[in-house]
């Protein structure tokens, strides 16, 4: 199954938002907008007719009731428990009889027609306009008297109607309310608004795939391009020009791509140098080892040079030795970065302990080790790799120092670090390679190949820097080198 590109999945995916908005929108606008409207129609009609009754036996209760209605579109009717209408209301007639008893007066004088018999079919002139009692009176009468809370509401397809006993100010006795409103109200509206809909959406779904193909474009773009980036990793080619700027995760993910380009790059020439140093180093000792078993192999009785032939194998042998055990320390440190075994313990004694080793076999041949070392200097950190440490820049200035076979070792505690210093006094550094000389086989090649392997000051480093320290050196061309490890003291 081909799986597909991440701007047509990011298309797809915009679409599919777009189809789902919409979907909701329909059916939020179409669908459940005439339950919506009834339900929220239902419960402020209710709100308008609990605020009538409880105003009811104010003395300005007409002018409640006109603002109800006129703000709300309701129809709010007035009478006695026969059915009389004392005061009708409703969003177009602002002017109404106060009671039934001036609605009286009025026919009386020929002002209005007489009330004609039979519930249903009573009529009231108002101001030139007839308003009737409704048909569902007589049922909403006989549904009110039947409740036992004096409180009755009902609806049905196209109506809502509320009604209870109130105290009516200027009426004795209990006057009856009746609320009522209009529902399904919206379906010529729904038809409207369904067309309107209609072009806005099939308007905003073009407008909307369009844009989402040249978004999913513009995303894909920077992807893409570190996508090509990332295949050139470690390569002197630069395939890919990505620009930044599009967005901050994009552009860290460049840099951390650039920094690993970089890395890969010196680990491939690592691999060269390392490929190199160790066939020039493995090939003399091997060619040695094997010439001189030829030569003790083919020797006759000759027993003085067959034991000098002997040693010279031996002494090689132990070369590769060192060698392979030095190349095999640098691996693990390199790849083992643990801390979990660290403690305190004293720096001094651990300087003192490698200065004494090798200070017993150094007198031997005339050398002499100056020292100044503190007492009680402490440290947080492996005794076996910080001991290594030592040992090697130890080792380094013995083989360095030149003929005056003198080197220093000091040892203080300054400004909360434990600064060690090894001083030889031999021919020096040139300037440009002081930092050069803590690389990996650097030594072998560049000084002279004084030292085993090359490595003996870069697992010196690596120590250093998984204890959290700094190391460097110091040195004038004819006057000797300072070698020094900060550590932080404890």
């Amino acid at each position: 199954m081909k799986v597909k590109s991440f701007k047509t999945k990011l298309w797809l995916y915009f679409a599919l938002f777009t189809a789902i908005i919409f979907s909701v929108l329909w059916l939020l606008q179409i669908v459940f907008l005439q339950g919506f409207y009834n339900q929220m129609l239902i419960r402020s009609t209710k709100s308008a007719a609990e605020k009538i009754v409880k105003n009811s036996d104010s003395e300005n209760i007409t002018e409640v009731i006109d603002n109800i209605t006129r703000g709300n579109s309701l129809l709010v009717y007035i009478t006695d428990s026969d059915g009389n209408v004392l005061y009708i209301s409703d969003e177009y007639k602002n002017t109404h009889k106060e009671n039934g008893l001036k609605e009286r007066e009025a026919e009386q004088k020929g002002l209005v027609e007489p009330e004609q018999k039979g519930m249903g079919e009573k009529f009231k002139k108002h101001n030139g306009g007839y308003r009737s009692l409704p048909e569902n009176f007589e049922s909403f009468l006989d549904s009110l008297k039947s409740s036992g809370s004096g409180v009755t509401e009902y609806s049905n397809d196209c109506l809502y109607v509320y009604g209870a006993y109130i105290d009516f100010y200027g009426v004795d006795g209990k006057a009856v309310l009746y609320v009522s409103t209009t529902l399904n109200a919206v379906g010529s509206t729904v038809t409207i608004i369904g067309y309107q809909l209609a072009i806005v959406t099939a308007f905003s779904l073009v407008i909307g795939f369009v844009l989402a193909w040249f978004i999913a474009r513009r995303f894909a773009k920077p992807v893409s391009s570190l996508s090509e980036k990332a295949k050139s990793l470690g390569e002197d080619t630069k395939k890919s020009d990505f620009k930044k700027g599009f967005c901050s995760e994009l552009d860290e993910l460049s840099n951390t791509l650039d920094e690993t380009n970089e890395k890969l790059k010196k680990s491939k020439s690592f691999q060269h140098e390392l490929l190199a140093n160790i066939s020039h180093d493995l090939r003399t000792p091997l060619t040695m080892i094997k010439g001189y078993a030829e030569s003790v192999s083919d020797m006759g009785d000759d027993e003085e040079q067959r034991r000098a032939d002997a040693a010279i194998i031996i002494r090689e042998a132990d070369r590769l030795t060192a060698l392979v055990n030095e190349i095999l320390e640098y691996s693990e440190l390199e790849s083992d970065g643990r801390t979990d075994d660290f403690v305190i313990l004293d720096y001094s004694k651990l300087v003192n302990k490698v200065a004494d080793n090798f200070e017993s076999l150094y007198k031997r041949d005339g050398g002499v080790i100056d020292r100044n070392i503190d007492e009680n200097v402490l440290v947080n950190g492996n005794g076996g790799r910080l001991e290594r440490a030592v040992y090697n820049l130890i080792d380094n200035a013995v083989r360095h120092t030149g003929d005056c076979k003198k080197i220093r070792i000091e040892l203080r505690a300054v400004g909360g670090k434990a600064v060690l210093s090894v001083i030889d006094f031999g021919e020096g550094i040139a300037q440009e390679e002081l930092e050069a000389i803590w690389d990996r086989y650097y030594t072998s090649r560049q000084r002279g190949g004084k030292g085993v392997s090359g490595l003996g000051l870069a697992i010196v480093k690596q120590i250093t820097t998984l204890h959290g320290g700094a190391c460097f050196a110091q040195s004038e061309p004819g006057k000797g080198s300072s070698f020094i490890i900060e550590l932080k003291c404890e």
